[in-house]
């Protein structure tokens, strides 16, 4: 479904670069859960956002459902992550004058999609906050919210889904709760890549990529 073909990212020129990626290469099957960990400054941030099309590689290729999307254009890209790529980051990244029901409606309303109510708001009931639907972002836990966000990840029904540290400003039971939450969505066959520098949390994925130095140097089945 995803393959990631000889990816390297260089940032400035000259004596100034900074080699963040360096010749990476993994497939992502239809249904994987995969986790990317490491070291700070590894690669792990910076290669996630070439998949998500917010940062541009260097060289190498990207193929997302057979199509390559390292070579389209920002208006292409953002089609993209409009259909088939969605993002959950740590800091949630709701509207706060919006209701949780109209955060997860924004990627339906971008789409021009109608209609679109009932699907909103079954994701919401299905990850228990059909009573908060109505609640702004302030009046929700960062448990909640969180779930607002992945909520809004999946309601365009993405072939992949990243995310990045979705847990790391989490204390450990809610942590736990959304990894929970991840792992469900997993069994529901949907295709997930987290970066996370927990261990304990990349442990919940089929497969565990260490980037080091912009490498791999490893790669982990669970």
């Amino acid at each position: 479904m995803l393959e990631i073909k000889r990816v390297s990212k260089i940032y400035g020129h000259g004596s100034a670069a900074v080699t963040a990626l360096n010749d990476v290469s993994f497939e992502v099957k239809k249904g994987e859960f995969i986790a990317i960990m490491g070291p700070s400054g590894s690669g792990k941030s910076t290669l996630l956002n070439i998949i998500g099309g917010l940062d541009r590689l260097s060289k190498g290729e990207i193929i997302l459902d057979g199509q390559r999307l390292d070579n389209l254009t920002e208006d292409e890209l953002v089609n993209i992550r409009r259909g088939k790529i969605s993002y959950v980051f740590q800091q949630y990244h709701l509207l706060p004058s919006l209701t949780a029901l109209e955060n997860v409606l924004l990627p339906l309303t971008f789409a021009g999609i109608k209609d679109k109510d009932l699907r909103a708001l079954e994701l919401l009931e299905g990850m228990g906050l059909g009573k908060r639907a109505q609640h702004k972002p302030n009046a929700l836990s960062g448990g909640e919210q969180q779930r607002v966000a992945i909520a809004r990840a999946l309601v365009n029904d993405p072939l992949l889904t990243l995310a990045d540290e979705p847990t790391g400003n989490m204390d450990q039971k809610t942590g736990k709760e959304i990894l929970d939450l991840f792992g469900q969505l997993n069994s529901e066959g949907r295709s997930i890549i987290m970066v996370t520098h927990n261990r304990e949390a990349a442990e919940r994925a089929k497969k565990i990529i260490i980037l080091q130095d912009g490498q791999i140097v490893d790669q982990i089945l669970n």
